[in-house]
């Protein structure tokens, strides 16, 4: 798995909507939260909520790369209530970009910088990770007296 100071690889992917996106249209202007993820992953449902609180700052892009396929990527969005970007690294494609960043465990989080250097990497739920990025752009990932576990393996 890649990992901090490293180059994060580009990849082109079809959002849920069959519109191809780069990895570079989202790092461009701001630092980017990609979250590698399966639908079926109980750790990744945890995780997606806390996600999408971070995802409602004008400081960071988060985007979602589900392993799965469109229709249950979007029945997924629905049900954890996902607004965020999704992208499609599906089965059928060989997983091009969960193979480029050499993805073992889902969610896998990293955090890529406009200059495309990975600032933090992780598998699992972690959240001191989540809270240092909410710290960073100003919008707290969990709510004052909030049972949130420290880790949880994915």
């Amino acid at each position: 798995m890649l990992g901090v100071g490293e180059s994060a690889p580009d990849f082109h992917l079809r959002d849920i909507e069959g519109h191809e996106k780069s990895l570079r249209d989202f790092t461009a202007s701001k630092p980017t939260l990609v979250a590698f993820f399966k639908i079926s992953c109980p750790v990744c449902q945890m995780t997606a909520p806390f996600l999408e609180r971070l995802a409602h700052s004008n400081q960071l892009e988060v985007i979602g790369v589900s392993q799965d396929d469109a229709e249950a990527t979007s029945e997924f969005r629905e049900e954890y209530g996902v607004t965020f970007s999704t992208l499609l690294d599906e089965e059928e494609r060989g997983y091009p970009a969960s193979n480029r960043y050499g993805i073992e465990y889902v969610p896998t989080l990293f955090l890529v910088e406009p200059s495309g250097e990975i600032s933090m990497s992780g598998t699992g739920f972690c959240k001191r990770d989540l809270e240092s990025i909410g710290c960073r752009i100003g919008v707290p990932a969990f709510r004052p007296g909030e049972k949130v576990p420290e880790f949880r393996a994915g």
